[in-house]
């Protein structure tokens, strides 16, 4: 497995590698929803963390321990999502750190990303791509199950986060047989999406 750090993008949204111009759009959107954070986020990106995280995440970008991605819809930055715990031998990779900010929620965003991270996963020879979710975090577990992915179990107690709270995290994976059934599946919930666009457009005009 060798993950392609490259520009990744479908009628919905374009995930960017990090570069530096990506910095200010970000903060504005981590900025956005700082109640967040200290509820759900293992690490904060939000006010005053944000530059540490940053820095912190451009380092493991150089080192090739993790791939960030700027979200891009409509021409703004409306989050970012990355490829971390990136194990080329074992061809397993995690997905993780995803943010939204709050009025990218709830729609197209999040499926169309996803949707770009596993096909791009997938087609770099991963056999395996999984997803550490915070124990209290039902929305996001609702959310796996949705997309088809498989829960496999509770970690406990595996995480202090940035609050010193101590976390569980509940697994779900998505193996490389089972990507095709998923994907045919996601297609068709933005395929809804895409219809959904239409017929606004054609309201408007």
């Amino acid at each position: 497995m060798i993950l392609r750090p490259e520009i990744l993008e479908n009628p919905f949204v374009r995930l960017e590698p990090f570069e530096a111009r990506h910095r200010e759009p970000l903060r504005l959107a981590c900025d956005a929803d700082p109640e967040l954070w200290p509820t759900f986020y293992y690490t904060s990106l939000g006010g005053d963390h944000f530059d540490a995280g940053w820095e912190a995440m451009r380092a493991q970008q150089a080192g090739g321990t993790r791939i960030p991605f700027a979200v891009v819809r409509d021409g703004e930055v409306v989050g970012l999502s990355t490829f971390i715990d990136i194990q080329p031998g074992n061809r397993a990779v995690e997905i993780g750190t995803t943010y939204y900010r709050p009025a990218a929620r709830g729609g197209v965003a999040n499926p169309a990303t996803k949707r770009l991270l596993l096909d791009h996963a997938f087609a770099c020879g991963a056999q395996r791509v999984a997803f550490r979710v915070d124990a209290i975090n039902l929305r996001s577990q609702a959310a796996m199950a949705k997309l088809g992915a498989v829960r496999e179990g509770v970690m406990r107690n595996d995480k202090i986060t940035w609050t010193g709270r101590v976390r569980s995290s509940v697994i779900f994976a998505i193996l490389a047989e089972e990507w095709p059934a998923v994907r045919t599946a996601l297609d068709a919930r933005l395929a809804a999406f895409g219809q959904a666009d239409a017929s606004a457009l054609r309201m408007s005009v």
